[in-house]
């Protein structure tokens, strides 16, 4: 972008927009029918190790690593392709492409997401996320320590932040201050296993992303 924006509202993807707690079971429910409760549970310690290696979730790298342990596995490709062709769109919050929508009329909204190269560009095309968002996709590694970035992407006078997650929001309120108001949907395991810290970090806290319907965002800053 050339000029500055009034507002940009930046919308997180999983647990804000799309329920990845329900996908993530579906992917558990699948390993252990196809591969064995044994080989479920090495995978998902097979992603914890490369979470703490790489910082975000790492499916397709489980999968190989999985694969190189049990390489007589056939059944491993289906379940890559089971992993490919999920019906992500039917795992949209209620209202999730709605509420993009609603916000055009004060601003522009941005996905702003973190995660792999692989899965995450597929999940957010097959969902219908990156059409709605008319092509305005960022996904880091890190997103919070990306914030130069996004301001020289998409330089606005203010910001709107719409993430489940309370570490983020309290990083991205730490480094912008008033420039951003801080949104809170209290979706997913991250919204309930933790909660904000400093009260002062969120500046509105919703229960569910379709709450933010029907609201008047006029006034906010730009």
């Amino acid at each position: 972008m050339n000029s500055a924006m009034g507002v940009v509202f930046l919308f997180d993807a999983d647990n804000t927009l799309f329920d990845n707690d329900r996908f993530r079971q579906d992917l558990r429910e699948r390993l252990a029918a196809a591969h064995g409760e044994r080989a479920c549970t090495r995978y998902w310690q097979l992603m914890d190790e490369l979470w703490d290696r790489l910082g975000y979730m790492d499916y397709f790298g489980a999968l190989e690593r999985l694969r190189n342990e049990d390489p007589y596995d056939f059944a491993i490709f289906h379940t890559a392709n089971w992993i490919l062709d999920y019906p992500f769109a039917d795992r949209l919050y209620p209202h999730a492409l709605d509420v993009v929508s609603h916000f055009r009329q004060w601003g522009l909204p941005v996905l702003l997401t973190d995660g792999d190269a692989i899965l995450q560009p597929r999940k957010i095309m097959r969902s219908g996320l990156w059409k709605a968002f008319d092509d305005n996709v960022l996904i880091y590694i890190h997103k919070e320590k990306e914030l130069d970035d996004v301001a020289r992407r998409y330089p606005a006078a203010h910001y709107a932040l719409i993430d489940d997650k309370s570490r983020i929001l309290a990083a991205v309120k730490l480094a912008w201050g008033d420039r951003v108001t801080t949104i809170f949907p209290k979706q997913g395991h991250y919204a309930r296993e933790e909660p904000p810290r400093d009260p002062a970090s969120v500046d509105r806290t919703i229960e569910a992303i379709g709450d933010l319907l029907g609201q008047d965002w006029s006034s906010i800053k730009g």
